[in-house]
């Protein structure tokens, strides 16, 4: 099969290429997937995981990308609750070979079945932040209708679907970002938006939830935002300042079949969607990670021979 690997540390990008490796093998509850579309985080290739598996032992060369959207073409001894031919979407194992290839096994319990409404670029580009946004708001801050929600990058591909979560969960949503973001924050459903360029933090008042993808001294000052009793919840770093009556978390997005599946059925019914900032084949993935070329949203890898 076709795959993206990487084999130099010092590299970055550059020393990505597409090459031909051996067809994946099948463990004790695996699926292997045949992909019909990926994606991936440009920092992963800093990742320890990208590099070494849960042993510390060296994986290279290692295939980057950790969502995937495809078809079960195989199970593994054990396997149960999917089935061969059945549409699938989810994360991989950050520790094993990932997305960015024709063929990847994948623990099945990391996999959703997806419905034949979504399609598989959709899919691949909501896995990560859909289920990132999902844990963040209902998972760790309990949030509920009637509270006030605030989202740090509210335009990004975790913070516009933590938008779309919030507001669909019947609070009052408040997404921050730099000016040139606010209509899409507005357009994706929030109340109003907190300008990071012009307007002071503080102007957004006492909040209920906080959930922060940036970092650092915004991270710091939306401690003193949180009402007693209520959350700042952060992917970026673990906060130094904790709500005066409230509590702090960060954490890492873990792959969950029952997270996964709430987000299918939204996708589904029109009620989220992703921000896909590009879409490129398999053979123009290694140039994606180059940071001049990021933009906002999600790269999805697409395969066009997927059968």
């Amino acid at each position: 099969m076709q795959a993206i690997t990487v084999r130099d540390r010092d590299a970055g990008f550059r020393g990505l290429s597409l090459v031909e490796m051996s067809y994946p093998h099948a463990a004790e509850n695996d699926v292997i997937v045949r992909v019909h579309a990926a994606s991936f985080t440009p920092g992963e290739l800093d990742w320890p995981a990208t590099w070494t598996d849960r042993a510390g032992r060296d994986r290279i060369p290692s295939i980057p990308g950790h969502e995937v959207s495809g078809v079960i073409a195989e199970l593994g001894y054990g396997t149960t609750g999917l089935t061969i031919g059945q549409r699938v979407f989810g994360l991989t194992d950050w520790a094993r070979d990932g997305s960015l290839a024709e063929y990847v096994a994948v623990e099945a319990r990391n996999l959703a079945p997806l419905s034949a409404q979504v399609d598989h670029t959709i899919a691949a580009a909501s896995a990560m932040p859909g289920l990132t946004a999902w844990q963040a708001l209902f998972d760790h801050a309990h949030v509920i209708a009637g509270q006030t929600v605030l989202i740090h990058g509210a335009a990004g591909a975790v913070g516009s679907f933590a938008v779309q979560l919030a507001r669909d969960a019947g609070a009052r949503v408040i997404g921050s970002g730099r000016s040139e973001h606010r209509d899409s924050v507005l357009g994706l459903g929030a109340d109003s938006f907190l300008d990071l360029d012009q307007d002071h933090l503080e102007d957004a008042g006492a909040v209920d939830v906080v959930f922060d993808v940036i970092g650092g001294e915004i991270l710091r000052r939306s401690a003193g935002l949180v009402r007693p009793g209520g959350a700042l919840i952060t992917v970026a770093e673990p906060p130094q300042v904790q709500p005066e009556h409230g509590r702090a978390l960060f954490f890492v997005v873990e792959p969950d079949r029952a997270g996964l599946a709430a987000v299918e059925r939204r996708l589904r019914d029109g009620r989220l969607r992703p921000t896909i900032g590009a879409t490129c084949a398999l053979a123009e993935a290694p140039s994606a990670f180059d940071p001049a070329r990021r933009n906002r949203g999600k790269t999805v890898v697409t395969f066009a021979n997927a059968d």
